[in-house]
């Protein structure tokens, strides 16, 4: 009896523990979200704002939308076209998101996500990658926020892309052949990194973001730690 007792209290308090570290967690999200973490003030801030970019997301996932080409950057070099299944180079955008390789293969729609998947994730022991979506058009709304930003920002933005991907031996990406491919414009590259319960698709993004001086929070893991900066900007 007395075992029972103690058992019982050993995991009142472990269940306890985790609720306490739930609550914890999603409120400091909450608050460091909501805190700029960039400058309003910038040194080259004379520098034309001439490129258009967009922070897009799905509903959960965000993804930077930048042109497949212009002076800095082509895109479809680094990304082939011939990756996709569309191999339809008539495409004027890219998006570009970062995240868990076994969500990106194994979770194509939320009622496919597995146990094994979420905790290899979230315990950060996967490995992750790079998808890329190639787009005719990108329309603005709730989901998706156009921003101008200058030469230097947009350099910013490719290096911390670049520096992203996994290489071979030769230092070109790594295409990962899968049939997991969300439509006919997409493909999947191995990434470095690891993703967790810190360190979500959307910190990625975030932390770009702020790297390149554009509004981001200092630190979320959702969708909508992101996007609320740009909302308040309209």
């Amino acid at each position: 009896m007395t075992f029972i007792k103690s058992t019982a209290k050993v995991l009142a308090k472990i269940i306890l523990g985790v609720i306490a570290f739930v609550v914890l967690y999603f409120l400091v999200e909450a608050i460091l979200s909501r805190i700029p973490g960039y400058t309003t003030k910038r040194r080259d801030q004379e520098q034309p704002k001439d490129i258009a970019i967009y922070v897009m997301s799905n509903g959960v996932h965000t993804d930077i939308v930048l042109p497949v080409k212009n002076e800095i950057i082509d895109w479809s070099a680094v990304f082939p076209f011939e990756n996709t299944r569309a191999r339809n180079p008539n495409q004027h955008y890219i998006g570009i998101g970062w995240g868990d390789k076994g969500f990106y293969l194994n979770t194509p729609e939320w009622k496919d996500l597995k146990l094994s998947t979420a905790l290899v994730a979230v315990l950060g022991m996967g490995e992750t990658a790079l998808h890329i979506t190639y787009y005719y058009r990108v329309l603005e709304n709730d989901r998706c926020y156009k921003v101008m930003i200058d030469e230097n920002q947009y350099n910013i933005i490719k290096n911390y892309i670049l520096e992203s991907l996994d290489q071979d031996l030769s230092g070109n990406p790594v295409y990962i052949e899968t049939a997991a491919q969300y439509g006919q414009h997409d493909a999947f590259y191995e990434a470095k990194g690891a993703y967790h319960l810190f360190f979500s698709c959307n910190t990625w993004t975030n932390k770009m973001l702020k790297k390149a001086n554009l509004p981001a929070g200092i630190w979320t893991v959702f969708d909508k730690g992101i996007l609320r900066h740009y909302r308040d900007l309209r």
